[in-house]
Parts: C-alpha cells; sequence; structure tokens
C-alpha cells in the first residue's frame, strides 16, 4: 500500500477541518445537502460530459496506483536482468524459457518469450514498446481526468455559491437570520475549493508521477532484454543499463528545476 496517499489525504483534509474548528466553526454546519447536490453530483455529471466511456474507464482502472505502491527496484530489476544475460551466455536462449513463464515482472516474462522464441530484435523492440506506450496511455487518460475535475469542481462550488445568494437576496426582510444563510451559501465554494485542491489535483500529479517513473523502468528493461538477446557482456550490460538509468534520473531531474524557475520567471 502507497501509506503516502492515506497520509496525505488525512493531513490535508485534517488539517483543514481542525483550522476550521480552532476558528469556532461546528463540524455539523459542513454537511449540506444543497452543496453536496450541486458540487458532487454537478462536477461528477461535468466530468462525464467532458470524457467519454472508455476514458472514465481507464481513469478508474488508475486508481489502484493511488494506493498501492508496486514493489519494484531499478538497481535489483538491472542485476536481474544481468543475472539472464549470464545464464543465457552460458547455457544458451532457450535456458529463460522458465524464466519467461514465472518471472514476477509483465514486460520481462513477456520479452524473454519473446526472446526465446526466437523474434527478430526490431519486432521485439516494437511490440515492447508499444505495450509501454498502451499503458503509458492509460495513466495519461486518468491523469487528464482528475486535473479536470480539479478545474471543474471549484466553478461548481462557486456556482453553488451564486445560486444560494440568489435565494438569500430574495428576501432581505430577517437580517437575523442572513449571517447563517450566506455562510451557509458559501459551504459549496468550500467543497470544490478544497476537493479540488486536496483530492483531484494531486490524485493526477501522483499518477503522472508514477507513471513516468514506471514508464522510465520499462525503458530499460527493453534495453536489457535486446541486450541479452545479442549476447552482450553480462557486465556490459549491467553498467549500460546503470549509467541510463543515471543519466534517465538526472534527466527527471534537471527537467523538473526548468519547470520551477519557469514558474519563478512566470
Amino acid at each position: 500500500m502507497d501509506i503516502t496517499t492515506i497520509v496525505g489525504l488525512v493531513l490535508g483534509l485534517g488539517g483543514v477541518l481542525a483550522g476550521y474548528l480552532e476558528e469556532g466553526g461546528q463540524l455539523g454546519a459542513l454537511f449540506k445537502v444543497a452543496p453536496f447536490l450541486i458540487v458532487f453530483i454537478g462536477g461528477f455529471g461535468a466530468t462525464l460530459v467532458a470524457f467519454p466511456l472508455s476514458e472514465v474507464k481507464k481513469m478508474l482502472s488508475t486508481l489502484s496506483m493511488l494506493f498501492i505502491q508496486k514493489k519494484y527496484n531499478e538497481i535489483d530489476i538491472i542485476n536481474e536482468l544481468a543475472d539472464l544475460s549470464e545464464k543465457a551466455r552460458k547455457d544458451g536462449l532457450l535456458s529463460l524459457e522458465q524464466d519467461a513463464q514465472t518471472n514476477k515482472n509483465d514486460l520481462i516474462r513477456k520479452g524473454l518469450a519473446l526472446v526465446v522464441d526466437g523474434i527478430e530484435t526490431e519486432v521485439i523492440k516494437d511490440i515492447l514498446a508499444r505495450e509501454t506506450e498502451l499503458q503509458e496511455e492509460i495513466y495519461e487518460s486518468g491523469a487528464k481526468m482528475f486535473e479536470a475535475m480539479g478545474g471543474t469542481w471549484p466553478a461548481m462550488g462557486v456556482c453553488g455559491t451564486v445560486m444560494g445568494m440568489i435565494s438569500i437576496l430574495k428576501d432581505l426582510s430577517d437580517s437575523n437570520a442572513l449571517g447563517p444563510k450566506i455562510s451557509s451559501a458559501f459551504i459549496a465554494t468550500m467543497y470544490g475549493v478544497a476537493f479540488a485542491n486536496l483530492v483531484w489535483l494531486p490524485f493526477g500529479t501522483k499518477i503522472k508521477a508514477k507513471a513516468a517513473r514506471e514508464t522510465m523502468i520499462n525503458e530499460i528493461i527493453i534495453e536489457g532484454l535486446l541486450s541479452i538477446q545479442a549476447g552482450e557482456n553480462p557486465r556490459i550490460i549491467k553498467e549500460k543499463l546503470n549509467l541510463n538509468l543515471m543519466e534517465k534520473l538526472n534527466g527527471a531531474k534537471n527537467k523538473s528545476v526548468a519547470t520551477a524557475e519557469e514558474g519563478a520567471e512566470a
């Protein structure tokens, strides 16, 4: 389980509620049916209008990424590929047939099966690359939907507040009731802003981050499998993949720094 998602949700939502109570607010006052219907039901409705059912299914399939931490390590995978290369050089590619059936990593298992079957290098590369791209597209679709919800929900919250204010302005005769009514009208805005910035937008960001790491690992796996098929020296394979890993990690860091600098300049 990815504990950071759970802890983040608890800290984020808990911090907002704790701050509200510290200011003298009452927890029961936050739970209103009308704001809930406008923001939650209306927000999900707007999302369904914006995206086809196929994209919604992709988004639902990415939910597990938020709460499940895949147990893979780049260095362990590189060492595993080097060991497979050693085995192939010693006993031949056919000796990897058992590994092609039992390996825990789906891409390694599929790639080894293609290598053992003697499929051409370019065909293997194309198949595995397309497999990676397809998975990346699913992740991207899920992230886009969460980001869209992060943009729609605050607007739905403002819509709910405006609707509440319209109702209030129809009757200003009871001045004592204006305060509570106005306060209640702004609950919709709070729902929209809070869930957009504490749930939906972070969900989209986390999916992108995990997808980027998985894509990086898959690219290393593909290169390692092609090197195994080519019969390269296991030590050279290990060194090459480690260098590629370092280049990819440094490239990701440099990209993050550049993005932060561009944001600061803007």
